[in-house]
């Protein structure tokens, strides 16, 4: 975000002090992790999805960019549709295995299969 951005600033005071930095209540996003230090889990889910089946990849550290790439990358080699939000990726379909294998030749080492 542009340090002049005026419309973030909304309702804000006037401050005559030359020194003065607006602060906003954004939150940093944190750095990636490397590959071979993420923690992930690869879950089948069923909960609140109408009885349909989803595989659940969680414990992702990182950019929502990042969490987005890889979120495309599995669904384009499971040949699927999904998505990458709040630190998870849903893939439709049960792909336990596949998505394993996948993240094991992306270079995460940490994964663990819950059935």
């Amino acid at each position: 975000m542009k340090n002049n951005d005026w419309k973030s600033r909304l309702g804000v005071m006037y401050s005559t002090n030359p020194d003065f930095q607006y602060e906003t209540d954004e939150v940093k996003e944190e750095e990636t992790l490397p590959n071979e230090k993420q923690q992930l889990r690869v879950a089948l889910d069923k909960r609140n999805r109408g009885g349909k089946m989803v595989t659940l990849i969680t414990g992702f550290v990182g950019t929502s960019e990042d969490l987005s790439a890889l979120g495309k990358l599995l669904k384009v080699k499971c040949g699927v549709g999904g998505s990458a939000k709040d630190g998870e990726i849903i893939i439709q379909g049960d792909f336990r295995q596949k998505v394993s294998e996948i993240l094991r030749q992306e270079g995460f080492r940490q994964i663990k299969v819950i059935n």
